[in-house]
């Protein structure tokens, strides 16, 4: 009687030839139990992937010792909602469809000897005897790292060739020795389009395999193996023919003519002598596989054109291009960057981005820039090429990253600024000759102003003079006063517009802000222009707001544009005309309209009205005299108080200007600010020191302030003015600035200094009006700056707050 281990091994070893080829391929893993699950073979194939040798682990082990025992008690859970029955973790769970006739085929991790691991593709049979009883199980894995190679092996004879052929995954093709098919399963009829019927005892597989091919395969084998193979057949089964396992690529092609590729596995077939009886041909459908091939072909060639379109753009540019890594070592250039170092890309690359420029460390500043910043934006530097050429370049660069947002480097443009860099430097050498001209222009105009007021202040003061002795004046002294008073106001006004025009141009007119109410300033602004007014015989009509409005604003600069407009109005009103000034408050606005029934403004000139030297434009005859700039300076001034000035005019019809500024927020005052202008006249006879190198204005003044009923002292120079200020202790000082010996601010400067002096009034009388010269004569002392030729009202509020002071 034969034992029962040894019956399980007969009938495995019964299937023949076929079996042979199967359990002696060392491509998969063969396993057999016994209905138990103890394993009676392990063949070469499971040997080489588990590591273990047959006498290790037949009738010792069960294949459930050499899988992962998580993955069982998942299996095992999943079979049983499967099935609906309950399967312990272990050999049943590998087994069981098996047992129940299903065709089963897995996946799970095997566990080497040596404790790694590998995932295996596992198809299980149950071997059956004569009666259809299990007798054990037949586990054929595969490495599913080479799954596809593991597929081209034929499962079993028997019991095991029919769970083999029976599957529909692969095509298995068998043949007698001379290549006529003798076996043809589902899976080549699903492939193939043929029935078996249609092809076993009929055809070789070379009559289903492309013949291009078949010739193509014969002439390169010949080559190889250095014998003469003959195209057909013999092409495909040669190397298994000589015992060489052989797997390879064909085109196979259907019934309806229709191709596919394919990978086929050979196998020879050979009985218990050896010899060979037929072919095992194993294909799998490689379609998927040549789309995904050619699919990255066309990917790979969509890449080497992208990366040729982007190097094409690169080259392009007419910039430098570079980029570095984040330690600025260079990592790619385009052809200007080796035009701008005189080096070559290979040269470039690898080397130190900042060994290339003048500065190498303002240059590696610049990448530790754009790493710590994220960019920079023209960053210059000047590069040096190898024959020492340099050239001033801007870079504008920004950090580059991968998809994964890790940082790469630093790409830098340079843009060959040399030439823009030559104009700014000419440029701001201009820019400093023009910016020196303003200067001497300003320094010749404050001088010239200067020169200019100080023959008009004696003038002034000798015109006042005269008017003290109006009683006693003939007509003609009168009317000879008169001429001189006009003709010496618009003295003043010309050289008060030269100074205006540098204000202007350089954009220095400044303001003295303080809480102002509107009446007191626009009556100023009445009485200056006045005496214009009365020489073209004009109707002047004046409405004032009842109530008092107020402003924070500079109260002589008011003043000017009020006189500003009106001297407009009277200079191009027809004698005997109207003029009406209007103020009131709109709103949160104080608006000032001037309006008149002169000659008006032609309309293409109106857009311009308030441009430089308009005036010059309007009069032909320039009859009406000035500069042309007093509406420049009546917009400026509106500007800079939060206002507009508007322009309204028709030719023949007489003009208006309307001029809105922003009232004080509520309406009313600051509780410190005065609630009148108006100022007493001096209760007290004063003694005042004039100081001035101008004998003509020492002597007007003198008169004037005589007449006044002051007491007067006079000095010509600043060591004189020291020598009788100690002397005569004045009340006031009239000084001014040019003096010889000692200048008025180093003599102020020295009486400052002494206690016994420190309520003298000073007052700066000068020719220099500009924000920096009243600036200058703050800080050295001064109470008051005024601009020579003093007007009457001036000396006599000066001399008024002295007296209140000194009271």
């Amino acid at each position: 009687m034969t034992p029962p281990g040894r019956e399980t091994e007969e009938t495995l070893l019964k299937a023949g030839a076929l079996q042979n080829a199967i359990f002696n391929s060392a491509n998969f893993s063969s396993i057999a139990t016994d209905e138990k699950g103890v394993i009676q073979i392990f063949n070469v194939g499971a040997e080489r992937m588990l590591g273990y040798a047959a006498a290790d682990v037949v009738n010792r082990i069960t294949p459930a010792d050499i899988s992962d025992p998580q993955e069982l008690v998942a299996r095992a859970a999943a079979l049983s909602v499967e099935l609906d029955t309950s399967i312990t973790p272990g050999f049943q769970a590998l087994v069981f469809k098996a047992t129940r006739g299903i065709e089963d085929i897995y996946e799970l991790t095997y566990i080497r000897k040596d404790g790694s691991r590998f995932p295996a593709v596992v198809s299980v049979t149950a071997l059956r005897d004569v009666h259809d009883g299990v007798i054990g199980y037949l586990l054929i894995g595969t490495d599913n790292t080479a799954r596809k190679q593991a597929e081209q092996a034929l499962r079993k004879a028997g019991a095991l060739q029919s769970a083999i052929f029976n599957s529909a995954n692969f095509s298995s093709i068998a043949t007698d020795d001379k290549g006529v098919i003798q076996i043809f399963n589902v899976g080549a009829e699903r492939m193939l389009g043929y029935t078996a019927a249609e092809v076993m005892n009929t055809i070789t597989p070379a009559d289903i395999s492309d013949p291009q091919e078949l010739v193509a395969r014969a002439a390169a084998l010949s080559v190889e193996l250095d014998t003469s193979i003959t195209p057909g057949f013999q092409a495909l089964v040669f190397k298994a023919k000589r015992g060489i396992e052989d797997i390879y690529e064909l085109t196979y092609i259907r019934k309806d003519g229709s191709r596919f590729p394919a990978v086929v596995s050979v196998t020879a077939l050979r009985d218990d002598q050896n010899a060979i009886i037929g072919y095992l041909l194993i294909g799998t459908d490689n379609t998927a596989r040549k789309q995904i091939e050619a699919e990255r072909m066309m990917l790979d060639r969509r890449v080497r054109d992208q990366q040729f379109y982007t190097r094409s753009l690169i080259e392009a540019n007419i910039d430098a291009l570079i980029t570095t890594d984040p330690h600025g070592i260079i990592t790619d250039v385009n052809t200007q960057m080796e035009a701008l170092t005189g080096c070559t890309r290979d040269e470039l690359i690898g080397a130190p981005f900042k060994g290339y420029f003048t500065n190498p460390e303002r240059a590696g500043a610049g990448i530790k820039l754009v790493l710590s910043e994220g960019k920079i934006t023209d960053y210059e530097l000047t590069a040096r090429a190898r024959n020492g050429h340099e050239t001033v370049v801007s870079y504008n660069a920004t950090t580059f990253h991968d998809r994964d947002r890790n940082l790469q480097g630093v790409v830098a443009v340079a843009r060959d600024v040399t030439e823009r860099s030559r104009l700014a430097a000419q440029m701001q050498e201009q820019a400093a000759k023009l910016s020196d001209l303003h200067r001497r222009k300003d320094e010749f105009l404050a001088m010239l102003s200067h020169e200019l007021r100080s023959p008009l202040a004696p003038i002034a003061n000798a015109v006042q003079l005269l008017a003290l002795e109006h009683a006693r004046e003939s007509p003609v002294q009168e009317q000879a006063r008169s001429i001189i008073e006009r003709q010496m106001g618009q003295l003043q006004r010309l050289v008060g517009d030269l100074l205006e025009v540098s204000r202007i141009n350089t954009g220095r007119i400044q303001l003295r802000r303080a809480a102002v109410t509107v009446n007191g300033i626009m009556e100023l602004a009445v009485e200056t222009v006045r005496p214009l007014i009365e020489q073209r015989r004009h109707e002047l009509t004046v409405s004032l707001p009842s109530e008092p409005v107020w402003l924070h604003a500079d109260s002589a600069r008011l003043e000017q544009v009020a006189v500003n407009l009106l001297t407009n109005a009277a200079k191009y009103t027809e004698e005997g005309g109207h003029i009406w000034l209007t103020v009131q408050q709109e709103g949160e606005e104080c608006v000032l309209r001037v309006r008149d029934t002169g000659v008006g403004v032609p309309p293409a000139l109106l857009p311009r009205i308030f441009d430089l030297f308009t005036q010059a434009e309007r009069s032909l005859d320039r009859s009406q005299g000035g500069l042309g700039i007093g509406l420049a300076v009546v917009q400026r001034i509106t500007d800079l108080h939060g206002g507009r000035v508007d322009a309204h005019s028709k030719p023949g019809q007489g003009s208006e200007f309307v001029v809105r500024l922003p009232i004080l927020p509520g309406g009313q005052p600051p509780a410190s600010a005065p609630l009148s202008d108006a100022i007493k006249p001096a209760t007290r006879q004063l003694r005042v020191l004039v100081v001035d190198d101008n004998r003509d204005t020492v002597e007007s003044f003198s008169l004037l302030l005589t007449a006044l009923g002051h007491d007067v002292r006079a000095a010509y120079d600043g060591p004189a003015a020291l020598e009788v200020v100690f002397e005569y202790c004045p009340d006031v000082m009239l000084l001014d600035i040019g003096l010889p010996g000692l200048s008025g601010f180093e003599v102020a400067k020295r009486i400052r200094m002494l206690a016994i002096l420190k309520n003298v009034v000073l007052v700066a009388m000068t020719g220099y009006g500009q924000e920096s010269d009243r600036d200058a004569s703050a800080q050295a002392g001064f109470d008051h700056h005024v601009v020579k030729p003093a007007s009457p009202g001036q000396l006599e509020k000066i001399l008024a707050l002295a007296s209140a002071k000194l009271s």
